[in-house]
């Protein structure tokens, strides 16, 4: 094993574990930011409720998800110099217009969020939500447009081994970005929506005392749950909607990436095919040994006679333009990893699709969401998390041999002066430093899901007679401790 083998086991590594904050960071933030705002304009007291309930699972997802994206560059110090002397010129201004613009725009508003409660206008303070969650659209937008350039550079030239960006534009509107931006984005409400779903799904098994899923008992519910028979519903059902507009979404963008990769990518098309030889209407495999005749052409071209290139002979012109060498990525990897995205993200949106009839119409209450369905959303919270994997490994794995398609081989991109000891020794450190994280995270998640949210209760003070929230695990205990 050589020391780019362990560098790409380590960047690999690192990214999908930072990817499993991110999207939920994304779609969380804007739902959480909906039902303040259903608050703000109908006065209901349970959209509070979920609000700050769901807004503290999303508080503790975007910690998370700073701390492992900060670890995630400085490996193109460490591991990738030689990558970042080529592409820093170029990276420079996407990367910088994130951390300047988009990043701190939503760290700032989003500590006004977290501390302006009772102290802010509603109105004011509502806003200061939405600026976060814009804010970290706008984070995914400029990154997604530099990963978008890797696989099809635009707008530079190379002047003494380096790429220097001539045209900003061109790199932010980048044909590969505006298909990549909402086919992720739309993908992270989907990862967010099930997310809620099964949160959803959860409190009303355990509420009902469900036996055979995680509930075992009936759970005495709150107040609020008393008082609001349907929160969960309502949450459910906005989770429902959410998941199914992105679905259409991720669909969309899907179909205008796959055509985008006919052009730009071939190589990679060819590989999530398994397809060998330049074909003309060419089939699709769903699995090994099933052929559907013209349907590979159709999606790629939108034309059931459109010629699709092959990896054999891709592999041939390749060698001709840039010389000897395997210019095929592991074909194993990469036709599994799109199969596994294409099943598991359309069960996720079917799923919604079908709550959404189950749950339809105003006078269906909480009690009236089948029990099975309510089993079915927790048992779906992994379904996307692992789309969104499958999806990374095929856009990443799928552009190799390729630092930058056509420009930086990624043999040629690893730091010359790391060993293989070094890296294997940050590697293991990183990877029990981010166990030890994941299990945290996962902890803090699960007890406050168990928990359930935070009921209202006024206190009467000789100093003050303001309502404050009394966690359900304080109020069985009768201590005099409360949380503001």
């Amino acid at each position: 094993m050589e020391a780019l083998d362990l560098a790409r086991w380590q960047f690999g590594v690192t990214t999908v574990y930072h990817f499993l904050f991110v999207p939920l960071t994304i779609g969380l933030g804007v739902f959480v930011a909906g039902l303040q705002t259903a608050w703000h304009r109908t006065g209901k007291e349970h959209y509070l409720t979920l609000t700050k309930f769901f807004g503290k699972l999303f508080l503790i997802n975007f910690a998370m998800g700073v701390v492992t994206g900060i670890v995630q560059e400085f490996q193109f110090g460490m591991n990738w110099s030689e990558y970042s002397t080529f592409v820093g010129d170029v990276f420079g201004a996407p990367l910088a217009m994130e951390a300047l613009l988009a990043f701190f725009l939503e760290s700032t508003f989003l500590g006004l969020w977290i501390f302006g409660w009772d102290r802010l206008p509603k109105r004011v303070h509502l806003a200061c939500l939405w600026i976060a969650v814009i804010g970290s659209n706008l984070s995914a937008y400029f990154i997604l447009a530099a990963n978008a350039w890797m696989k099809h550079p635009v707008g530079y030239q190379v002047v003494d081994g380096k790429a220097q960006m001539t045209d900003l534009w061109a790199v932010l509107t980048n044909s590969t970005a505006l298909a990549q931006v909402p086919h992720v984005v739309g993908a992270s409400f989907v990862v967010a929506g099930v997310f809620v779903l099964a949160v959803s799904g959860y409190r009303i098994l355990k509420d009902r005392g469900t036996k055979g899923l995680l509930p075992r008992k009936a759970d005495f519910t709150t107040p609020h749950e008393r008082k609001f028979p349907d929160m969960w519903r309502t949450s459910l059902r906005g989770a429902l909607v959410m998941t199914a507009i992105a679905g259409v979404v991720v669909a969309g963008s899907g179909d205008l990436s796959g055509q985008l990769l006919r052009e730009q990518q071939p190589m990679k098309l060819a590989a999530a095919e398994g397809l060998r030889q330049d074909t003309a209407g060419a089939p699709f495999s769903p699995v090994p040994g099933v052929e559907i005749p013209y349907l590979l052409s159709l999606l790629a071209a939108h034309d059931p006679n459109a010629v699709v290139q092959g990896v054999d002979d891709i592999q041939q012109r390749f060698e001709a333009q840039f010389g000897p060498g395997d210019y095929m990525p592991n074909l194993p990897v990469v036709f599994w990893s799109f199969r596994v995205m294409v099943m598991l993200g359309s069960a996720a949106i079917g799923l919604s699709v079908l709550g959404l009839w189950l749950t339809r119409g105003r006078g269906r209450r909480a009690r009236n969401v089948p029990t099975w369905f309510a089993k079915a959303c927790v048992l779906a919270l992994p379904l996307p998390v692992l789309a969104m994997i499958a999806g990374w490994l095929l856009s990443e794995i799928g552009r190799q041999p390729w630092t930058v398609a056509g420009e930086l081989l990624t043999a040629a991109s690893v730091s010359p002066g790391v060993t293989l000891t070094e890296i294997a020794i940050s590697l293991a450190v990183f990877t029990a430093l981010y166990g030890l994280l994941a299990l945290a995270e996962a902890g803090l998640i699960l007890r406050h899901v168990k928990a359930g949210p935070e009921v209202p209760a006024t206190r009467s003070d000789e100093d003050s007679d303001e309502t404050v929230l009394i966690p359900r695990q304080l109020q069985a205990e009768s201590r005099p401790t409360l949380m503001y």
